[in-house]
């Protein structure tokens, strides 16, 4: 027989790492039934990567179809939108290397006195539907801007919302949207480098899926 190097076992996946300008790094073959990744624990690892947790994610295959697990890790597993994703209220998404949230505004029930009957004195608070949140490094908050329309655009220029200096954001990127029975829902608009969501816990994964764990772009590949 011919020694060479292992192959993809049939019905199985691989991940492949994606460099600077998209070429493809070292690629992992997931012949086993579960796989660990982090940044010191299991079989995937990149030990130089400060934002991946020891213990980050799992590759798990679940009745033949893989599936990722965030292994409780400090900083989450993102997945690359394919279409309009529904959001729930506090979820966090990744565009170009800005870290941002969206949440419901809360009712106005316009100014309230303190015990003593007294008002705060602040500026007009104009009326909103939703607000997007931008997370800085530390867990501390940036921008928030409070949308008094149904949709919120974002992008690098000509947007509801602009990241002028990211050079990873499309000129239009993605753009948010409630419906009126409060849903949200997240659309990339073709960007080149993609729109993020964070998953809850678990998630199954499609061929052609592109996953973010810490600073590792990974791209799965179905047999």
């Amino acid at each position: 027989m011919f020694f060479g190097a292992p192959q993809q076992a049939p019905g199985r996946a691989k991940l492949t790492v994606i460099k600077g300008e998209g070429v493809d790094g070292v690629t992992y073959l997931l012949n086993a039934v579960e796989h660990l990744a982090g940044r010191s624990d299991g079989a995937i690892m990149f030990p130089d990567d400060p934002l991946l947790s020891p213990r980050h994610a799992s590759f798990v295959y679940r009745e033949g179809k893989l599936h990722v697990v965030d292994e409780g890790s400090v900083n989450g597993v993102f997945i690359r939108v394919k279409a309009p994703t529904p959001l729930v209220p506090g979820a966090l998404f990744l565009i170009g290397e800005q870290l941002l949230q969206i949440e419901p505004s809360p009712p106005d029930l316009g100014p309230q006195p303190d015990s003593e009957g007294t008002y705060f004195y602040a500026s007009p608070k104009r009326p909103s539907k939703m607000k997007l949140i931008q997370r800085l490094r530390g867990g501390e908050i940036g921008m928030i801007y409070r949308s008094r329309n149904d949709t919120i655009s974002i992008g690098r220029e000509g947007n509801d919302v602009n990241f002028l200096d990211d050079p990873f954001i499309s000129g239009r990127h993605a753009q948010i949207t409630m419906a009126q029975d409060g849903q949200v829902t997240l659309t990339d608009l073709g960007s080149k480098n993609g729109t993020f969501v964070r998953i809850n816990d678990e998630l199954p994964l499609e061929h052609g899926d592109h996953i973010f764990l810490g600073q590792q772009l990974l791209r799965v590949e179905v047999s």
